[in-house]
């Protein structure tokens, strides 16, 4: 079920794959998850790696607004 590629977690603008990759890391980190990219994530909690997707996205849309609100949207 992990490998199914229905298009859900795909990037739509590859050259943002290593900044998106760098933020998952910083992000595990911050949250006390050391060396989480070499971890097996099968290991961890859903909580845990739940945590990770959830703030990943919590700081992408923050991005987002803070972007819009700049443009005057």
């Amino acid at each position: 079920m992990a490998n199914n590629n229905t298009g859900r977690n795909r990037i739509v603008v590859p050259e943002a794959r290593a900044a998106l990759n760098q933020m998952k890391l910083e992000i595990a980190n911050e949250l006390g998850l050391q060396n989480y990219d070499n971890i097996d994530k099968g290991n961890l909690s859903s909580r845990e790696n739940g945590y990770v997707g959830g703030y990943m996205v919590k700081r992408l849309v923050e991005s987002a607004q803070n972007q819009l609100a700049g443009k005057g949207f």
